[in-house]
């Protein structure tokens, strides 16, 4: 296979040497053995709006405030897989991050299906899973493989660096690269050798009618 699979990362984290930095490191090392292309940002520090559901998206294609945001989408839609990674500070993503996220996923109306998603948190203490679920949930409404691991994509630490002496955190995000190459290189090929699967016409329920 010739192809060189590319790896979108945004890294929501305002540390610039901080856990998440670490986590991405280690899964950039297994990207770099692999011949696989990767892209980290790190929009932590930016100040990134939240959506007001103006819906000018819907007739752009892109968000109306056009900032980060809109430069994401871009390389998204070239991206084979995306990774995200988050601090939590107060019990879940935080909220630069899933601002941007919100906006990205909400705003680019491009075909993301078979990308490979993964996400990865850090924390001191407690609030990792409920972060976890809270990033995969943009990977599961958009029709993208989600990438596991051999546990949850967690690693801990409160102070930047602190994360190195989570071995087992740092295996998790070791694991996970090669678990995302894998399935990138499976996709691919079972794009050339079986095809994609069927689509259906989308169906909207609202409830309130």
């Amino acid at each position: 296979m010739d192809k060189r699979f590319k790896v979108l990362m945004i890294n929501g984290s305002p540390r610039e040497k901080g856990n998440i930095t670490l986590a991405f490191s280690e899964m950039e090392k297994v990207f770099d053995e692999a011949n696989v292309e990767y892209e980290n940002i790190q929009i932590g520090r930016m100040d990134i709006r939240g959506c007001i559901a103006c819906e000018k998206c819907r007739e752009t294609g892109k968000c109306v405030f056009n900032d980060i945001v809109n430069e994401l989408s871009a390389k998204l839609e070239e991206a084979d897989g995306l990774v995200i990674g988050g601090p939590v500070y107060y019990g879940s993503a935080n909220g630069t991050l899933m601002s941007c996220l919100q906006r990205m996923f909400y705003s680019n109306h491009s075909d993301k299906s078979n990308k490979v998603g993964a996400s990865v948190v850090s924390a001191r203490r407690s609030g990792c899973t409920a972060a976890f679920d809270e990033l995969n949930k943009f990977f599961t409404m958009s029709n993208m493989p989600v990438a596991t691991s051999q546990y949850w994509n967690n690693i801990y630490g409160w102070e930047p660096g602190e994360g190195s002496v989570d071995d087992e955190g740092r295996q998790v995000m070791r694991v996970l690269a090669r678990n995302m190459v894998f399935l990138m290189k499976s996709i691919s090929l079972g794009k050339e050798q079986i095809g994609l699967p069927e689509e259906e016409d989308r169906v909207w329920t609202n409830f309130t009618r």
